[in-house]
C-alpha cells in the first residue's frame, strides 16, 4: 500500500480531457505558489503520450498566460539513452510540445546529455541538479509521473538494481527486453520533491492503478509503488476507466 496515505490524493475525472485539464490547472496553481514564494519553480517532466497532451495543453492560448514561464526551469525524470533529435527522445518530445511553443530559454531547460555513455550521462545528470539546488537538497517543487502497463513509472522498471537505491540520484538502468539503456532520477530523489503528481487515463491501466494503489507492496513487481513522498503530497490525476478497479475511491 502507499505507505502516506495521508499524503495521497487521488482526483478522478471522467474523461481524458477533464485529467488533463484538471493538472494543468494543478500545474499552474503551483508553479505560482512556488514563483510568488522562491521566485523559481522546478519540474521534472515526464516522458510519453499521455503527458504530451498536458504540454500542448499548457502551451495553449487557454493556460500560455497563466504562468509566468520565464522562472520556470524543466528537468526530465527519465531519457531514453538516444540523440535529443530521435523520434523516442523525451526530450524532443517536449521541446515540441512545450519549449517551442512557449520559447522557453534553454537556460531553463535541463535535457539528459546521452552524447556520453548511459552511466556518464546519469552521473553528469547528477551533477546538473546538485548544482541548480546550490549543493544542498534537490528537490523539485514538482515531478510529474506517468504509470506503465507493467507498473513501472519514470525508468523504474521491474526486477532492475535501481529499486533499492536508497540515496538521492540518478542511474542508468538496463532493459534486458528491450535492449535498450534508460537513465532516470532514483526513487529518493523523486520523493524528495515537495510534490508529485501521476498523471494516468484510460482502461488499459486500471490494473497497474490498482497494484499500486491497493495491492500489497512488492517493489519488484510494482515499483511505482516505491513513490511515497517523504514530506509533501502524492496526487493521483485519473479518469474513471483508470480508476476503474480500485476499491476505494476516496
Amino acid at each position: 500500500m502507499v505507505k502516506n496515505k495521508k499524503l495521497m490524493k487521488l482526483n478522478i475525472y471522467n474523461t481524458e480531457g477533464e485529467v488533463l485539464t484538471g493538472l494543468a490547472d494543478h500545474f499552474v496553481t503551483l508553479a505560482t505558489e512556488a514563483i510568488n514564494k522562491n521566485g523559481k519553480f522546478s519540474v521534472a517532466l515526464s516522458g510519453g503520450s499521455s503527458p504530451k497532451k498536458l504540454y500542448e495543453l499548457l502551451a495553449s492560448t487557454t493556460y500560455a498566460d497563466q504562468v509566468d514561464w520565464e522562472k520556470v526551469f524543466f528537468f526530465f525524470g527519465d531519457e531514453r539513452n538516444v540523440p535529443h533529435d530521435h523520434k523516442d527522445s523525451n526530450y524532443l518530445m517536449a521541446k515540441k510540445a512545450l519549449f517551442e511553443p512557449l520559447m522557453i530559454s534553454p537556460a531553463q531547460i535541463f535535457p539528459v546529455e546521452t552524447s556520453f555513455g548511459p552511466a556518464e550521462a546519469a552521473a553528469k545528470y547528477w551533477e546538473v541538479i546538485s548544482a541548480f539546488f546550490d549543493d544542498g537538497e534537490a528537490s523539485f517543487d514538482l515531478v510529474l509521473l506517468g504509470l506503465g502497463d507493467n507498473s513501472h513509472t519514470a525508468s523504474l522498471f521491474p526486477y532492475t538494481p535501481v529499486l533499492h537505491d536508497r540515496v538521492p540520484g540518478v542511474k542508468e538502468v538496463w532493459l534486458e527486453d528491450q535492449q535498450v539503456w534508460r537513465i532516470t532520477l532514483n526513487a529518493p530523489l523523486i520523493n524528495d520533491a515537495a510534490q508529485i503528481a501521476f498523471l494516468v487515463y484510460g482502461a488499459g491501466k486500471a490494473e497497474a492503478v490498482k497494484h499500486i494503489l491497493e495491492d500489497d507492496e512488492d517493489i519488484e513487481l510494482y515499483p511505482a509503488q516505491l513513490i511515497d513522498s517523504i514530506s509533501g503530497e502524492v496526487e493521483w490525476f485519473l479518469d474513471e476507466p483508470a480508476a476503474a478497479d480500485l476499491e476505494n475511491k476516496e
